[in-house]
């Protein structure tokens, strides 16, 4: 099961751009195992649907597949996240979460605090408007304007914080701002006194699937934005290379 993953998850990562198929050597050649353990291995995944082969002998996702690497991603992203969220607020001694995008709204999936966390209770599974929340710009980093503008089109866009976008233009600017920088900056948008800053995680397939925010009192927060801005950047990364490598 483990080498079957291994060349799905690879298949994946190499079939993401057009004309969206590889060989066995290609698949070999990226995992850097025998070509004929890996010729052998496809030829199981295509008898049960998770690839197809192609008339060229090379081969792409099934439809079995995809759904495979889809739930392995949602598993790794749970459990490595919080292994990596762990670290990441204990290094920086602030709130941490994971983020995903549902419907016009984030949700947290994973979240880790440091030991002397004030925050009441728990954010798992709650919704926030995607709009003004810690994973907002995070998750819809790599849509455009017209696919940012059809999540946000049904979004009432009025919230508790001060500095909370007014339409969709003014989030689109702010996004924009975002990527040029390297990561998010919420600035008491979504409550006053709230600050956070986020960055996004990409899946297998290159498209981003997720944010990471830390998230903590703006008076505490703002003089070190820049240092934390790159800590979270980099535990976005890092999670994104556990997501794009083959499984163990």
């Amino acid at each position: 099961m483990g080498r079957a993953l291994d060349v799905l998850t690879t298949l994946a990562q190499l079939t993401r751009t057009p004309p969206h198929r590889a060989t066995v050597a290609q698949v070999a050649g990226a995992l850097d195992r025998d070509r004929s353990q890996v010729s052998r291995t496809l030829k199981h995944l295509a008898e049960d649907g998770s690839v197809l082969r192609r008339d060229d002998r090379s081969y792409e996702l099934g439809w079995r597949g995809y759904a495979t690497a889809q739930e392995l991603t949602e598993r790794r992203l749970r459990i490595d996240g919080l292994t990596l969220l762990e670290g990441l607020a204990r290094d920086t001694g602030e709130a941490c979460f994971i983020g995903v995008l549902s419907g016009d709204s984030t949700v947290t999936i994973v979240e880790a605090l440091p030991r002397d966390a004030r925050m009441i209770g728990s954010w798992l599974g709650r919704p926030y408007p995607a709009f003004c929340s810690d994973a907002g710009q995070g998750t819809l980093w790599d849509a455009d304007d017209d696919e940012v503008a059809a999540v946000l089109a049904v979004a009432d866009f009025r919230a508790s914080g001060p500095n909370a976008p007014v339409d969709v233009g003014d989030f689109l600017e702010r996004l924009e701002r975002a990527r040029r920088r390297g990561y998010s900056i919420v600035d008491e948008e979504a409550e006053p006194g709230l600050y956070s800053v986020g960055a996004p995680i990409w899946d297998f397939r290159g498209e981003v699937i997720a944010a990471v925010q830390i998230v903590g009192a703006r008076a505490e927060m703002v003089p070190k934005s820049d240092e934390l801005g790159a800590a979270v950047a980099r535990t976005a990364a890092r999670l994104s290379e556990v997501l794009a490598a083959p499984a163990c």
